[in-house]
């Protein structure tokens, strides 16, 4: 019997876990109780990581369409496979034909974020899709105007918070996001304790806002407009304290003159939410002396999602709480740093090139995946005419899925790295499998740049890999994009690799010479980063190192042009009026809204026994009101219906929703044909994006709307 001590790679809040094996076999998983993030707090997902390491569906050999059906394959067989058809097709048409998705997994996994770099860029593509593109650029199209890089980030110090005002967040069970905060349930309890407030925006009474001082059930969609009648509310009542952040803001008055028209009596009527309530929250908010606003999905997938979480950031300068402690601060993570001091960055700008189709613009290197399936199915010049989807399921992700699943099916060639014979993988032409996370090493580069207090932790892989680590497989792939063939010197491209992230850092490639892969690069970008570390200070300490708290980095922080926080930047405040627009627009009908469940991440871990016991949680909610005026039964199914499609969910009513919306939960519809998941076939669930449009979309950054569906509910 051996223990190892790894961090869960399954979310957000990257939890340290003690993992008992027999051999090959898990025993048991509990939480680390000396990690020094989340001091042995763990979730239904990382309990279940020795049920996704065994998962008999799980792939572990190479899969080829051969025949209309799968057959599995030698590794050799597979990128000859992909060499005979792929290099082909970007010859002919130009390297903006092959397009990328990239998952939510792919984030969590140190091989694809490093070395997925490299893929990327060999195969020169502007066709770009991610994950994040589903949920939240809009934050890093904010970001990026008002701190000069889309990666600077400022994230609630809930240690040291005495008011924190959410929205559209629910981190009691998502654990968090873009705020990666390891026991966010006890984190919260802990301000209360101190005699701290929590406030809690939301549609739905969720978990957290049942453990919240106050709850405000908003109407979907209308953050925003809750957000500038709190500005509005600062500035009439002199509630404005700007602290030391004075010398470092530019664009305060340009804010008053666009909050004018945004008091709390004109935004009550469309947020449902009462003038006077939104009075005592701006006055309380400012009376507070450490205070935080974070919005989060719901906030980012609507209509306004980039005016909205431009206006959280607003909110936290105007009541001095950026960059300061219990306000709104910014990591400082010991590798990978995108917002390093010291460094020379190009300052943010979006829309450096647009879709091909409907000209949507690219943010952070992304374009929206609500464009995906028009640039396949259009014909013309630089048609996506292949795919590679990296740790990604977007027929069920993407607004507007079956659309997406029927323009999958007109490519000429697709390539899918998963360990799953999923919604899309299934209309692959050649899958890729990776070892299970126990079988690979970890460390979290993009998370503990987002976390709420400084961490390092490194986790060797816990058990000997059965399959190439996905580093090798996409070097393998960068070598046939590159014209070396299938059987390219991964290792010479490993050391290309490490000598251009060694001159990143700043550092010898030397420094680092007796290590390969993933672990040479950290290692470079450690000894590169802010505490001068190396990997084996980390494999020293099994526990991860606790840097300390957040503190403050504004000025060196900053790399907009200005050198200062740009508050009221024209690429974001040009979107105000069409905001300003909607306060006389009439109330819509029925809204649909995602929701999230502890024991769910997105699509892919559905096939999990242990996530999916008990009743079926792919429900349609509905108020008592609406359930009585639409002829809805609790149990009984409802149909919900748009112009891309149509479901039929079962009905769960309940007063734990606001009267006008539904929630039907995310990444779920795994009925379909040619599905190699078992045990989610058996709870399959139906696909909420069927009935989400891909011509609805935040006008800035493209994000598609996912919360505030105008959607027509009946009876089955």
């Amino acid at each position: 019997m051996t223990k190892a001590h790894v961090t869960c790679p399954l979310c957000e809040a990257t939890c340290g876990l003690e993992v008992s094996m027999d051999g090959r076999e898990v025993t048991g998983v509990r939480g680390d109780a000396e990690d020094v993030f989340s001091g042995g707090f763990i979730c239904p997902k990382g309990t279940s990581i020795g049920a996704l390491h065994h998962d008999p569906d799980r792939l572990r050999a190479p899969l080829v369409k051969r025949a209309g059906g799968f057959v599995e394959v030698s590794w050799d067989e597979a990128f000859a496979e992909i060499d005979a058809r792929l290099p082909g097709i970007r010859a002919e048409h130009g390297p903006n034909s092959v397009a990328v998705y990239a998952g939510n997994p792919s984030v969590h996994n140190l091989s694809t974020a490093l070395y997925g770099r490299a893929l990327y860029k060999a195969l020169g593509t502007r066709n770009f899709y991610t994950a994040g593109t589903v949920d939240q650029i809009p934050k890093h199209y904010s970001s990026g105007y008002l701190f000069g890089d889309a990666f600077t980030i400022p994230v609630p110090d809930l240690d040291r918070t005495e008011h924190l005002l959410m929205l559209g967040a629910n981190p009691l069970v998502s654990n968090g996001s873009l705020m990666t905060a390891a026991d966010a349930r006890g984190r919260l309890r802990r301000i209360r304790e101190r005699g701290g407030r929590i406030v809690v925006v939301d549609p739905r009474r969720t978990r957290t806002a049942k453990a919240a001082d106050e709850h405000h059930a908003i109407r979907p969609g209308t953050d925003a407009l809750l957000l500038f009648a709190l500005v509005q509310v600062l500035f009439a009542e002199d509630l404005v304290t700007l602290g030391r952040l004075a010398e470092h803001v530019a664009g305060v008055e340009a804010v008053r003159e666009l909050a004018r028209p945004f008091t709390p009596e004109a935004v009550a009527p469309a947020t449902g939410i009462a003038a006077g309530e939104i009075r005592r929250m701006a006055r309380e908010l400012a009376a507070a002396e450490r205070a935080v606003v974070y919005g989060r999905i719901g906030t980012t997938t609507q209509a306004f999602g980039t005016v909205a979480s431009w206006l959280v950031d607003v909110l936290n300068v105007l009541t001095g709480n950026l960059d300061a402690a219990g306000g709104a601060m910014f990591p400082l993570a010991a590798a990978g740093q995108a917002n390093a001091s010291g460094r020379a960055r190009r300052p943010f700008a979006a829309g450096r090139w647009h879709t091909r189709v409907r000209g949507l613009p690219e943010v952070f290197g992304e374009v929206p995946v609500a464009a995906l399936a028009e640039e396949i199915s259009t014909q013309g010049a630089e048609r996506v005419r292949a795919l590679i989807t990296v740790c990604g399921n977007p027929c069920l992700s993407a607004p507007n899925a079956g659309r997406l699943a029927e323009a999958l099916g007109e490519l000429d060639f697709m390539v899918a790295l998963d360990v799953y014979l999923n919604e899309t993988s299934r209309h692959a032409d050649v899958i890729l499998p990776g070892p299970s996370p126990l079988e690979r090493p970890h460390y979290d580069l993009a998370l503990y740049q987002l976390a709420v207090r400084n961490v390092a932790n490194w986790s060797p892989a816990a058990l000997p890999a059965e399959l190439p680590q996905e580093w090798e497989t996409l070097l393998r792939l960068t070598g046939i994009v590159t014209g070396q063939g299938p059987d390219a010197d991964i290792a010479a491209l490993d050391d290309l690799m490490a000598a251009e992230v060694a001159r990143r850092s700043g550092v010898d490639p030397a420094a680092a010479a007796d290590r390969s892969g993933p672990e040479r690069l950290l290692d470079l970008m450690l000894r590169g980063g802010p505490y001068e570390l190396t990997l084996a200070d980390l494999e020293a300490a099994p526990h991860g190192l606790d840097l300390g708290p957040l503190r403050p980095r504004i000025p060196e922080v900053l790399s907009t042009a200005s050198g200062k926080v740009e508050l009221a930047p024209e690429a974001i405040t040009s979107d105000v009026p069409r905001l300003a627009g909607t306060l006389a627009a009439p109330e819509q009908g029925m809204v649909l809204i995602g929701r999230r469940h502890l024991s769910s991440n997105n699509s892919w871990m559905h096939n999990l026994e242990p996530l999916v016991r008990g009743s079926n949680r792919c429900t349609v909610q509905v108020h008592p009101e609406d359930a009585g005026r639409l002829g809805l039964t609790d149990g009984g199914t409802a149909e919900l219906s748009a112009r891309t499609g149509r479901i039929r969910v079962p009905v769960e009513v309940t007063e734990e929703i606001r009267p006008g919306v539904v929630s039907v939960p995310h990444g779920w519809g795994h009925d379909l044909a040619g599905v190699g998941t078992r045990v989610a076939a058996e709870h399959a669930g139906v696909n909420s994006n069927l009935v989400a449009d891909e011509r609805l979309l935040d006008a800035l950054s493209g994000t598609a709307v996912l919360n505030g569906i105008p959607v027509r509910v009946a009876p089955a």
